[in-house]
This record gives structure tokens, C-alpha cells and sequence, in this order.
């Protein structure tokens, strides 16, 4: 069955009969969960088997699952992951712990979301803050340096990928400088392309080869000074699949975000017209749904490609003991330096 090259959200905690048959009819590739459609471990089931069973496939489920303040399954269902900021401590002072920790983290909030039906986590990110920018990232980065960022980073992809679960590589070519919230307004970074390359990118490029990715609505005035990176040809060709060589599923961040002007079909449009091989859009609004839909067009070419490789990374489970592990995990990160 053919997918369309969007991600959709759903309003709530069961999928109502005109969001059935939206699903039916517009195909979406993928699905992604919030807050607002998790209660337990039964209904978040239900409600992914039945997304599944509607749209006829095993296609993607995701959910931003960081850890920190980012996880949307939390008590009393499910643990508390300490945010990014906790491996870079740990790293300062035991690199290889650190990365141990880290992977174990991946792991274990695999099998949280493997057990509920989610196969595709946007995590991790390799966003670098720089001080006295937005905050929007802060705790949320595995450091302020690209080498230990990218460890960091690969090190919980690798944990994500061997519990069956997709990493999404985020934000693409990165949103630590940014000098505003791009849930709100459009962050503009006017630091130069060679300090860019060293820093927010260089972390991004040991990445390359991680299966999907997701793009910043972020404009980088010293490469493109009129468009955000989400709906920038120049951003995505030169920068994302240039300099970093980033080959993996390509998704915009979500299109209904502050920073991003004119209609949602108008956002949808830029963003698979500038390289983008998916769409997402998050907040379950049926208006807006269906502009995405409509703007959507079929999986087909280099994208159907890019998105049939990163489901062929989707792997069986490898064994593993959840509650030794657990364990384990909380007396590493509990460690103080």
C-alpha cells in the first residue's frame, strides 16, 4: 500500500470515525503520539494496533521520548530518564561509563516503548548550546562540544536501534544556537559558515549514517538568510546532505510551529520542495490534517527509497533482562562526580 509523505497526529486517546477515515483515505507513513494521547499501557496499545490496523501496514509510530523535560509516557506507567545533560556530566569524569550509561538509556527506553507499540523514537539530539541562547535545548544536550555530543548521541541510537526502536537524529543541522523558542518565532543565527561547520554541524556528521533525521526551523543567515532550514533547498542540499552527509529519511520538524509563516499546506509544500522526504505535523488539528494530506504526495523515488531503507533498520529485540538492567542503570546515573 502507498504511503503519503507525512506524519500525522491524532487528537486524543482514541482515534475518533473521522479520524478513521482520514487515515484510511490520506495513507499517512507515519504516526506520532503526544501527551494527549497516552493514559496507560493498554490504551497507548490499543490506540497503535489500531492506527495500524486502519492504515493497513506496520507503519511508524514515534513519540518524543527523551528523558528529562521531554518524555511524554511518564509516571505512573512508566520510569523518569535523567535529560542529556546528566551523560555529559558523567562523561567529564568517566568517558567510558558515560557512553555505557547512555546506551543503557537507549536500551531501556526501548523496551518502555516497544511494549506499547512505538518504533520510532526522535531521539537523540546532537544539538551544541552555546551560552546565552535560547534555553530551549539547554539540559536537553549531551554537552557544549561536537566530539562528545556525537558519542553521546550514537551511543543512545545504539541503545534505541538494539531494543527494536528507530532513532531520529535531531535537529537537523542543528538548534543550539538559536536565539529563540521555534515552537514560538523563527530563530535566526548569523554566526559564521566556518565556526558553524566546527561546531553546530561538525556533531552531526559522525551521525550520517543513522536511519531518519529531523529538520530545525532555524534560519543560518550565512548560507540562506531567507528561509529556515526545514524549507531551505540551499540548507538541505549543501549543509544536511552536504557537509554533514546526512543519507537517512529526512522529516521536517512539525509544520505547525510558531516559527514557520503562511498556511500549513504553503509549509508542507516548502518543505518537501526543498528536500524534505517527509512532512510531520503534530497537533492533531483535522483542518490542518487535511492540508497536509492534500500537499502530501505519494511516497515515490529517492524518498520511498530513503523510507524503505530506514524501516529495513527496524531489528528484533535483542534479549534483555529490563529490570536487572534498570537496576543497573539507576546506580550509574545516580553516581555523583
Amino acid at each position: 500500500m502507498a504511503s503519503r509523505a507525512f506524519i500525522t497526529g491524532l487528537s486524543g486517546l482514541t482515534i475518533t470515525a473521522n479520524e478513521r477515515s482520514f487515515l484510511r483515505e490520506a495513507k499517512p507513513w507515519g504516526l506520532i503520539v503526544f501527551n494527549r494521547n497516552i493514559s496507560d499501557p493498554q490504551q497507548l496499545t490499543d490506540l497503535t494496533e489500531e492506527f495500524r490496523d486502519i492504515v493497513g501496514w506496520q507503519a511508524p509510530v514515534l513519540v518524543d521520548q527523551e528523558g528529562g523535560r521531554v518524555a511524554r509516557l511518564g509516571p505512573p506507567h512508566w520510569p523518569v530518564y535523567p535529560p542529556g545533560v546528566r551523560y555529559s556530566e558523567i562523561y567529564d569524569r568517566d568517558p567510558t561509563s558515560a557512553l555505557a550509561t547512555a546506551k543503557l538509556a537507549g536500551r531501556l527506553i526501548a523496551a518502555d516503548l516497544a511494549e506499547v507499540g512505538i518504533d520510532t523514537d526522535c531521539l537523540p539530539i546532537a544539538d551544541v548550546p552555546v551560552p546565552g541562547h535560547d534555553p530551549i535545548i539547554g539540559d536537553r544536550a549531551y554537552g557544549t562540544s561536537p566530539g562528545k555530543v556525537a558519542e553521546i548521541a550514537n551511543a543512545v541510537a545504539q541503545g534505541l536501534l538494539a531494543g527494536g526502536v528507530l532513532p531520529v537524529l535531531k535537529h537537523l543541522p542543528g538548534h543550539g544556537r538559536a536565539n529563540a523558542d521555534s515552537h514560538l518565532k523563527l530563530p535566526v543565527v548569523d554566526t559564521p559558515r566556518g565556526e558553524l561547520e566546527k561546531t553546530d554541524f561538525a556533531a552531526f556528521v559522525p551521525l550520517s549514517e543513522l536511519p531518519l533525521g529531523m529538520t530545525a526551523h532555524v534560519v543560518f543567515s550565512a548560507i540562506d538568510p531567507a528561509s529556515p532550514a526545514t524549507t531551505s533547498a540551499t540548507m538541505v542540499s549543501e549543509v544536511i546532505r552536504g557537509f554533514i552527509g546526512f543519507k537517512g529519511l529526512l522529516m521536517s520538524d512539525d509544520v505547525s510551529m510558531g516559527a514557520l509563516s503562511g498556511t500549513i499546506a504553503d509549509r508542507s509544500h516548502a518543505a518537501l520542495a526543498a528536500g524534505c522526504d517527509v512532512v510531520l505535523h503534530c497537533n492533531g488539528d483535522l483542518n490542518e490534517m487535511l492540508q497536509v494530506a492534500g500537499a502530501a504526495p505519494e511516497l515515490d523515488g529517492v524518498a520511498a527509497q530513503r523510507a524503505e531503507a530506514a524501516l529495513a533498520a527496524r531489528r528484533a529485540r535483542e534479549d534483555f533482562d529490563v529490570a536487572a538492567a534498570r537496576k543497573i542503570f539507576n546506580q550509574m546515573v545516580a553516581v555523583t562526580s
